[in-house]
């Protein structure tokens, strides 16, 4: 049975009869469902990696024994990153929108515009290894959230980073000793390198007494990563780091370019949460930390590949 990742519902009344879409996903597919009266007349589910469109449902009429289509639609779709909305046609007349004057083919336009759901050989090849790559890497990928989030919620019920970050240390050694045993990998991604810097950060705590360098951990892996991403940069053309950065893409990449480029990523970061830790309280610290670091080093990172990968196109 797939999991369900959130469910949006979107109920209309029409013709004196209670309508209600529910709009649901999972990490692999997505699925429309019809409602009249509480009753399910139509359901649609496809899979991410197939193709992403705006669903359709054909309102039917009549007994159970005896249904026929109407010309009423339904459809479905999201007209921003985050939100879904419904259009409700009898032939080619609008009768109902759930937001006026949004755009339900919002997110379809921008990923047909990106070529992410082309038709063509190339597209399909492209998901094809971004799907392989997700099932290889997805574990490991697992395992470096699940640690942060343990982190978050210790620290939260204890009120203690030491203790926090002791407990994410014990963790990241369980994975390794876990590792053993598996065939899947835990490692591939970052659990290691997190660990060894929460195992400084605790040290530095308990040796100083002071909570505050555990704060510092963000800032102690930015410099660190960087000083040996610039060496790699400059001393070895990134041919080190760049070439296992670029088996998790699907396209190729200049790799100076990219290892220089997450060597300023790296420091940029380090800067944040120092500003972060020295400005905030240690909650507001803690939120940044699991919540929006995330996010700000993601988009920085998306936008590197990006530029890293035309650089490597203007080169061949």
């Amino acid at each position: 049975m797939t999991m369900k990742l959130w469910t949006y519902r979107r109920p209309f009344q029409y013709q004196g009869k209670n309508y209600e879409v529910k709009y649901s996903f999972s990490l692999k597919t997505y699925t429309s469902q019809l409602f009249c009266d509480g009753t399910l007349v139509d359901k649609c589910t496809y899979s991410f990696e197939d193709d992403f469109k705006v669903i359709t449902h054909k309102i039917q009429s009549g007994d159970q024994a005896n249904y026929q289509t109407t010309g009423i639609t339904v459809s479905v779709g999201y007209f921003s990153w985050f939100n879904v909305g419904i259009e409700v046609r009898d032939g080619s007349k609008l009768v109902y929108q759930s937001h006026p004057d949004k755009n339900i083919h919002y997110a379809t336009e921008k990923l047909n515009k990106l070529g992410v759901y082309s038709n063509s050989p190339a597209a399909k090849n492209n998901r094809e290894i971004q799907s392989e790559k997700w099932k290889k890497n997805k574990h490991s990928i697992i395992a470096d959230i699940a640690l942060g989030a343990v982190f978050f919620v210790v620290a939260k019920m204890t009120g203690d980073l030491t203790i926090a970050a002791f407990t994410g240390v014990v963790l990241g050694l369980l994975l390794v000793v876990i590792q053993r045993f598996v065939k899947v990998d835990l490692l591939g991604g970052f659990a290691v390198f997190g660990t060894i810097m929460l195992l400084i950060s605790a040290i530095f705590s308990i040796t100083f007494q002071s909570e505050y360098l555990v704060q510092l951990k963000g800032t102690f892996m930015g410099a660190i990563s960087a000083t040996v991403l610039i060496l790699d940069g400059v001393f070895n053309k990134g041919s080190y780091f760049g070439s296992r950065f670029e088996r998790y893409l699907s396209s190729p990449i200049q790799h100076r370019y990219f290892v220089l480029g997450l060597a300023l990523i790296g420091l940029c970061m380090a800067g944040i949460n120092f500003s972060v830790a020295t400005q905030l309280t240690e909650e507001q610290w803690l939120t940044y930390d699991t919540f929006l670091e995330p996010f700000v080093y993601f988009s920085m990172f998306m936008i590197l590949v990006w530029r890293a990968g035309k650089k490597a196109n203007l080169k061949h």
